[in-house]
């Protein structure tokens, strides 16, 4: 009978350790994720340490990006920024979609000192961007420039002709859906397109020129739709320093920022169900010091964001010759 209770006595304890480490177990993944999380979301711009300078990066061929632009227009009403730096990567994209940043970063200057860093490339779009900051700075051998609008469209018209296939429109007016690609386009039509170029062109350059203090003779050479690296940019006062990041924090000291304040990057909110494992993976790689694979899980995130459509409407894109 001893034995009996005993044995029963030791399965009942052994019982309890186990509920113990079970608990224990549930509440220690708890606290990872709980951690991971909000090291993640810090990582992301969704939540921000105390007073620091805000980071936002614009990189690649630009779009229509609402997220972006509530991001950076976000960070005006944040009391928390003391200051945005804008990096830039960025060989343009669509007029529109480049006027919206701009329009965004603007918002941001009027109420908190704010540079732009050209890491790479700043053109056309992506300088129309940069010109949003109080202050350009890039690398030597960045680029910058190609200040000009294009409007591409194939015309198939000779290849259809080829096949045998003709295409019919009824059009309300001459000029509705032209130029299609799909006929010869008429003078009406090019007339047309070149007058919204023409205008489109002609905001370029008053931004520039207002944005860069040039005159008209300056803006002249500077807006042929030329690149120019960066040392020669800020001869012609399209840049107005020689650096990176770190120039770029010395300028905000000049505006009381303390050059020793925390940056933080902000980045636009993915969409999708599981936007939330790639900031819980992001954060928990962070927290164990792999720096390396949290920024490749962080940008599986902006993957996701880059919209699979062709651009559409104007284009302020730089295009290098292909060789």
């Amino acid at each position: 009978m001893p034995l009996e209770t005993d044995s029963v006595l030791d399965r009942r304890l052994l019982r309890r350790k186990l509920t113990f480490w079970r608990v224990l177990s549930v509440f220690a993944v708890i606290g990872a994720l709980c951690i991971a999380g909000l090291v993640g979301a810090q990582r992301f711009g969704w939540v921000t340490p105390l007073q620091h300078v805000a980071r936002v990066e614009v990189r690649g061929v630009i779009a229509q990006n609402a997220n972006l632009v509530r991001t950076i227009e976000a960070l005006a009403r944040n009391r928390n920024v003391r200051a945005l730096i804008v990096t830039i990567d960025s060989p343009g994209g669509t007029v529109t979609g480049s006027e919206a940043l701009f329009t965004a970063i603007r918002t941001v200057a009027a109420a908190k000192p704010t540079v732009a860093v050209v890491e790479g490339t700043a053109a056309s779009g992506g300088y129309i961007a940069a010109i949003g900051a109080d202050h350009i700075v890039s690398r030597e051998t960045s680029i910058a420039g190609s200040i000009g609008v294009i409007a591409q469209f194939p015309n198939v018209t000779r290849l259809l002709d080829t096949l045998g296939v003709r295409v019919e429109a009824i059009r309300s007016t001459p000029l509705k859906a032209m130029p299609s690609g799909l006929e010869p386009t008429s003078p009406e039509a090019m007339a047309a397109l070149r007058e919204i170029i023409t205008d489109s062109y002609s905001w370029f350059q008053r931004i520039v020129k207002d944005r860069r203090g040039l005159s008209d003779d300056q803006l002249r050479i500077v807006a042929d739709g030329r690149v120019f690296v960066g040392s020669r940019a800020r001869e012609l006062r399209l840049v107005d320093q020689i650096g990176g990041e770190r120039e770029a924090r010395a300028w905000l000291a000049t505006r009381g920022v303390p050059a020793t304040m925390r940056v933080q990057l902000h980045r636009p909110r993915a969409p999708g169900s599981l936007s939330w494992m790639r900031v819980a993976g992001s954060g928990l790689a962070e927290a164990v010091g792999l720096t390396e694979w949290a920024e490749r899980i962080a940008g599986s995130a902006l993957a996701a964001q880059i919209e699979r459509t062709s651009l559409d409407g104007l284009l302020a894109l730089w295009q290098p010759p292909s060789p």
